[in-house]
């Protein structure tokens, strides 16, 4: 997608501040998340990158990420430059109950994002890996995994699953079952159900016969955010999912 001349200014001042020889203020590390841009990169298509919108991702904090307890551990599976870690860390429910996490952990291949989200998130532990490697990394269980993981058949480094299939959100869950308790995802909508919310596709019916995982569809379809994707309009839905007992036991 090509840049406006406004939003190719706005990426270069983000630049000058994920650059800055000191700590970002509050503002300034919002400013890096509102105006950073991954169309920027030519590797955005490649890795199939679209930042979750921020309105999003702070209502997912509010009410599906929200912890009950302080000390919970969460991990960012495909982090990004850090929108959905950077508002579960804020939630302000969080903050006023004094619920404050015991870590967070966000996971990203690309080294540009990691450096970014650094600047923004530096309260995180950031870990430039696949996400799909997180079983094999050595870093404990976690209550909760979250992730807007690229979508569809895209290129992918190993398989997570038992069977092959060809969707990598599909991998993507199968690698956070491993490691945690409970995932809340975004997903294309026909990743949980076809046309109607009755109607399961063949592919979700494949994944669930073999991982024994049931994606919980709570939302419906996420359109209210359909417009502030940036360069795309994808058809999404926020998924919650608890670990199988049958995986429970290999995490």
């Amino acid at each position: 997608m090509r840049l406006t001349r406004s939003q190719a200014k706005n990426h270069e001042l983000a630049m000058e501040l994920v650059d800055a020889d000191r700590d970002l203020t509050f503002e300034e590390k919002e400013f890096v998340l509102d105006h950073y841009q991954p169309s920027a990169s030519t590797r955005q298509a490649l890795d199939g990158a679209f930042f979750t919108p921020r309105s999003l991702a702070r209502t997912l904090a509010a009410h599906d990420i929200g912890c009950d307890r302080p000390g919970e551990r969460i991990i960012d599976l495909g982090a990004g430059i850090g929108h959905l870690a950077f508002e579960t860390v804020h939630d302000r429910d969080r903050e006023l109950l004094n619920l404050p996490l015991g870590e967070i952990v966000c996971v990203e291949k690309n080294p540009e994002y990691v450096r970014v989200g650094r600047r923004v998130l530096p309260e995180a532990r950031w870990i430039e890996g696949d996400l799909l490697d997180v079983p094999d990394m050595g870093l404990g269980e976690f209550d909760i995994a979250i992730s807007n993981p690229p979508f569809g058949a895209i290129p992918r480094s190993r398989d997570a699953a038992a069977y092959r299939p060809r969707q990598f959100e599909y991998h993507a869950i199968v690698t956070a079952a491993r490691v945690a308790k409970r995932g809340v995802f975004i997903v294309p909508r026909d990743s949980v159900h076809g046309a109607e919310p009755s109607e399961r596709t063949a592919a979700y019916k494949r994944f669930t016969q073999a991982t024994g995982i049931r994606l919980n569809r709570w939302w419906g379809d996420a359109d209210e955010w359909i417009d502030e994707w940036g360069s795309v309009r994808p058809r999404v839905t926020v998924t919650t999912f608890d670990r199988p007992e049958t995986m429970r036991a290999a995490a």
